[in-house]
C-alpha cells in the first residue's frame, strides 16, 4: 500500500465515524472532525464523562491514540508513576465506545499493515531476501538450551 492510498483510507475511516459519505478533500476531513467534536459535545450534555484507561504497548499506536484524543478536544494523561503505555482520557462512555475506540482500532490496523509492508520490503531489499519466520525444530533428544 502506498502512502497516498493509506492517507485516503484514513480519510475514509474518519468520514465513516463522522457520518458522512464524502472523504476526498482536506475540507471534508476538517468538516468530519468538526462533526465528531459536535457529537462529543452532545454526548457530554447527557452523559457524565468518566475515566477510561487504555494500555497501548506499541509506541506508534499510543501516539495515534493520543493524537485522536487531542483531535477531538480530549486531554489524554497519566498519573505519576504510571507506565508509559498507559493513556487515560475522560469522556462520555458512548463517545469512547462508538467513535474513539472503533476509529482508533481501524486506523491502527491500517497503519500497522502499512508499516509491516514497508518494513518487510526494506528488509528484503537491504538486508536479506528471505523474511520468513524461523522454523520450529524437533527438540526430542536435544539437550535443553542454555
Amino acid at each position: 500500500m502506498s502512502e497516498s492510498l493509506l492517507r485516503e483510507k484514513l480519510r475514509k475511516i474518519e468520514a465513516l465515524f463522522a457520518g458522512t459519505g464524502f472523504a476526498g478533500e482536506a475540507s471534508a476531513a476538517k468538516a468530519a472532525a468538526e462533526r465528531i467534536r459536535a457529537r462529543l459535545k452532545e454526548s457530554a450534555k447527557t452523559e457524565t464523562a468518566i475515566e477510561f484507561r487504555f494500555s497501548v504497548a506499541d509506541p506508534w499506536s499510543r501516539q495515534l491514540l493520543v493524537a485522536l484524543c487531542r483531535r477531538y478536544g480530549l486531554s489524554p494523561y497519566r498519573y505519576p508513576r504510571m507506565q508509559r503505555q498507559t493513556v487515560i482520557v475522560r469522556a462520555p462512555r458512548s463517545f469512547i465506545e462508538t467513535v474513539l475506540q472503533p476509529e482508533f482500532l481501524q486506523i491502527n490496523a491500517a497503519l500497522t499493515e502499512y508499516l509491516s509492508t514497508a518494513t518487510e520490503r526494506v528488509i528484503k531489499e537491504e538486508v536479506f531476501g528471505d523474511v520468513t519466520d524461523a522454523p520450529e525444530i524437533d527438540t526430542k533428544g536435544l539437550p535443553p538450551p542454555t
